[in-house]
């Protein structure tokens, strides 16, 4: 159980970029000069959309599974835009109780952010779920082989949380 768990949990990490990037047009463009600070979600999509086709080309991903992956995290983001929306909301109730020195606010919201929190990594791990579903065996084992490379980078401290 806590095997599948990390390797659903490594596939969402590798597959995140491959989906979320994607444009109106299906391309992403750089900012121009000046507008970096308030264009990073360009940039943010140009980094995903790169991962992507990474991804896809290392998996050996078919135009169907790419088309099935989309849809999968279309729907996804969808269920999770209000979630999101909670979260940005409390993120600003936050700040200001942290400005006023609110300390009783400070501690609700926090307690109020963890079940919403939790609720987005339910909606992306059943998502990566149904794409890791629709892998071949042979995807899946290069899945899995790149979710261990990609945990061996993140450095002996977190890999021992990661596994308790």
């Amino acid at each position: 159980m806590k095997n599948t768990l990390m390797k659903v949990a490594g596939l969402s990490a590798l597959a995140t970029g491959m989906i979320f990037a994607q444009t109106a047009n299906g391309t992403a463009t750089a900012p121009a000069n000046g507008e970096h600070a308030h264009n990073w979600r360009g940039q943010m999509q140009a980094r995903r959309a790169h991962f992507r086709e990474r991804m896809a080309k290392y998996l050996g991903l078919t135009a169907d599974q790419q088309q099935q992956a989309k849809a999968v995290f279309k729907q996804a983001r969808e269920e999770a835009a209000p979630v999101r929306a909670q979260l940005k909301q409390n993120r600003e109730a936050l700040m200001n109780a942290i400005k006023s020195g609110n300390d009783a606010q400070i501690d609700q919201l926090t307690r109020a952010q963890a079940p919403l929190v939790a609720q987005l990594s339910a909606i992306r791990a059943h998502a990566f779920e149904k794409v890791y579903a629709s892998l071949t065996p042979e995807q899946k084992a290069k899945a899995d082989t790149m979710r261990q490379n990609f945990m061996s980078r993140r450095g002996p401290h977190r890999q021992e949380r990661s596994n308790s």
